[in-house]
């Protein structure tokens, strides 16, 4: 069990008091002049982190040798601090003394910390010219050092140099390539590790674990939990730990419970974490919720990694209560002004609904310090909802305020580009992703390839995709999604059959991005073949944007009876999303009965949203129905639901200009109007058989919800 704060802080005035008591002791008997006295004491007060009092007793003992040296060098390195560590290693030099495994070992280890290659190759290059590169201790800092900075290739150069390699090398050998993500070599080693006969520990499984990260490796972990059990590590703390984590991405939450409840006398602080972080990964807030009680029930105190965790799994709208709680505990225990905390707060209300973005940007004013998260933070909420001028308006301040720019904060303002369809402003951000390095940034290049489709220029689409690293599927779903929205669905179902030869991991927004692809060509067989077999070739469930998707398909194809029975036979209860696809089909059908059912199911699930009467009205208008449009209006008065114009906007010379239906407050109003009349003139003059209501239904169904008296040359 973790030991609360003031425990640990009464401990370590406890510790500093009773070295203080040693010194004074050892100053009134004389004995500081005995250099094994004094290193005691010195190495008390490092450990107490004393490192200025450590400092001037360094200064006042008469007699020093190498411990003396080492342990002030350990004390600095052990505080973060390997500047200084290395100044006391050149002094040490200039006054005569020789370095030995322990001075190398620490000042290696601070290098590794710190992850200085280039400091821990100078390190290097002295462990040879002394003759310690095959000292065990020094020899075994320097492999972990660069299995830490990721050069793996030198750190097992250095394994290679090792006369008897113990099994603390081989451990960091093993997490070393853990680390880059070699699974083969990984699990080679562990092989050899036993055949040499060397004693497995938990710093040898914990890391092999962490390789263990998916559904495909579910076999695997097993048999190293059966390995686990053989060596008698079942219920060491870190393994306990690992292994959670492990079944859980592995997509066995009841495996991870099972080495929880077994972890019973056993469990950290980490432990119950861990599993709390399983629950969240599955969708299991309730459980989680719980966890969380339990865990304080049980005398464990929640820590930063604790609270953030519990606030990630309050962002959906049914949990909002739980947050708001959740925030008065935080205040309570004066913990709402950790900067992570605080940074958790706000991504919980700008993902909970549109209307706490400003509760997040209080917040956000609140902070007196602020991260480049904070930041990212308000930035993507913006974009995200849709205020894409406040977007870039932040980004600009950002800027200002020379905040660091990362691939987050480009993926965002390039959404925000795309939104708007600013061409050149989306241009001008990708040079400076390009000036920042970012370009090549998997969700940098997706952001690219989306804003260039989405601008309609897909050729850039596709140069922003051949620049782009194509070892996942963010990119690739990203210009299939491009090429599918611009109308060339064969094209997008290619790259999909490309993408699925070269090995790239499909994901669940791969299959909503080629079933859009299905829809936008009419390939509604081949769709519905796409959607069944999702989980039998693929692995991948259907989830519910992949149901909208087949409804549209259908949809579009004029086949209402076909897209209802798909609803009627879905796993799960259709959402707001599944039943908006299909009122814009049983419009575009002009189906009003089903409408009206369609309708029902909206207004029950969203009772304010203002789409489903303005579109219901319009079809009951279209259709000479008069007594049903003005009941849907009456219904819009008494629930005091307003209608939300739509908006246009065009990019002239780099500006935008955005309108909503009858606007007056462009300053160039006067002369736009004027020269709309004359164009609504000259469409009236023409004998052509268009008539207003096709027209008036055309702008309807591609620029939002405008008045009929917007097109009407009497009213410019």
């Amino acid at each position: 069990m973790r030991r609360p704060l003031n425990s640990l802080i009464e401990s370590s005035a406890y510790a500093f008091y009773k070295v203080l008591t040693t010194h004074c002791c050892a100053i009134k008997l004389g004995t500081l002049a005995d250099v094994y006295t004094a290193n005691k004491i010195l190495n008390a007060y490092t450990r107490c982190k004393e490192l200025d009092i450590a400092r001037k007793l360094f200064a006042e003992v008469p007699h020093r040798d190498t411990v003396s040296w080492n342990t002030m060098i350990a004390g600095f390195v052990n505080c973060g601090n390997l500047v200084t560590a290395c100044e006391i290693l050149k002094n040490m030099k200039i006054c005569g003394f020789d370095f030995d495994g322990y001075t190398f070992g620490s000042l290696l280890k601070g290098a590794a910390s710190s992850y200085r290659l280039k400091v821990g190759q100078q390190l290097h290059s002295m462990v040879v010219k002394m003759g310690y590169e095959e000292n065990v201790y020094a020899g075994s800092a320097l492999l972990d050092m660069y299995a830490k900075c990721e050069n793996v290739e030198d750190a097992y150069m250095v394994f290679e140099c090792l006369p008897e390699p113990n099994a603390v090398s081989w451990n960091a050998l093993i997490a070393g390539f853990s680390q880059v993500g070699d699974r083969s070599t990984a699990f080679w080693l562990l092989d050899c590790m036993e055949k040499e006969g060397v004693r497995v520990e938990d710093g040898t499984f914990a890391p092999l674990l962490t390789l263990l990260d998916d559904v495909d490796f579910y076999k695997l972990t097993m048999q190293v939990h059966d390995k686990i059990i053989k060596h008698g590590l079942a219920f060491d703390n870190t393994v306990c730990n690992a292994l959670i984590t492990s079944y859980s991405e592995c997509g066995s939450i009841g495996d991870a419970r099972k080495v929880f409840d077994g972890a019973v006398n056993m469990r950290d602080l980490v432990t119950w974490n861990s599993m709390l972080a399983a629950y969240l990964f599955h969708e299991k807030e309730e459980l989680g919720f719980k966890l969380f009680l339990d865990m304080q029930r049980l005398g464990f105190e929640p820590d930063i990694y604790t609270y953030t965790s519990v606030l990630s799994a309050c962002f959906e709208k049914a949990h909002k209560s739980h947050g708001k709680s959740l925030q008065a505990v935080l205040i309570k225990r004066g913990v709402e002004y950790s900067v992570p905390i605080t940074n958790a707060l706000i991504a919980m209300y700008l993902k909970s609904n549109n209307i706490s973005m400003e509760e997040a940007l209080n917040l956000f004013e609140s902070m007196e310090l602020k991260d480049r998260v904070s930041w990212n933070s308000i930035l993507t909420g913006f974009s995200q909802i849709g205020l894409s001028e406040d977007a870039l308006k932040f980004f600009g301040q950002m800027r200002s305020l020379m905040v660091e720019i990362d691939h987050y904060a480009f993926s965002a303002v390039l959404r925000s580009c795309s939104d708007l369809a600013t061409l050149q402003l989306g241009r001008q951000v990708h040079v400076l992703a390009i000036k920042s390095g970012f370009e090549t940034n998997d969700f940098v290049a997706s952001a690219l390839i989306f804003m260039y489709s989405k601008c309609g220029i897909i050729q850039d689409a596709q140069k922003s995709f051949e620049e782009s690293p194509k070892d996942c599927s963010i990119a690739w779903n990203s210009i299939i999604f491009g090429y599918a929205q611009n109308g060339q669905g064969n094209i997008a179902l290619d790259l999909f059959y490309l993408m699925r030869d070269r090995m790239v991991r499909l994901d669940h927004i791969t299959f909503v991005a080629v079933l859009t692809a299905c829809s936008h060509i009419g390939l509604v067989e081949q769709g519905l073949n796409f959607l069944k077999s999702m989980e039998s070739d693929y692995g991948i469930p259907p989830r519910m944007e992949h149901y909208a998707c087949a409804v549209d398909l259908f949809g579009r194809a004029g086949q209402l009876d076909e897209a209802k029975a798909l609803i009627e036979s879905m796993p799960f209860k259709p959402d707001s999303m599944v039943w908006k696809t299909l009122l814009g089909a049983c419009r575009a059908c002009g189906d009003i009965e089903l409408a009206t059912q369609v309708a029902s199911h909206l207004l029950e699930l969203e009772p304010e949203e203002h789409c489903t009467y303005i579109l219901l009205s319009h079809m009951y208008g279209h259709l000479r129905r008069w007594d049903e449009k003005a009941s849907v209006t009456r219904l819009m008065r008494e629930k005091r639901v307003k209608k939300v114009p739509g908006w246009s906007w065009i990019e002239i010379k780099n500006e935008v200009h955005a309108f909503n239906a009858e606007d007056q407050s462009h300053p160039y109003c006067k002369e736009i109007y004027q020269l709309l009349g004359f164009l609504m003139e000259e469409i009236t003059s023409l004998e052509t058989d268009t008539d207003l209501d096709a027209l008036t239904s055309c702008f309807n169904e591609t620029g939002g919800y405008y008045d009929v008296k917007l097109l009407n040359a009497e009213n410019f």
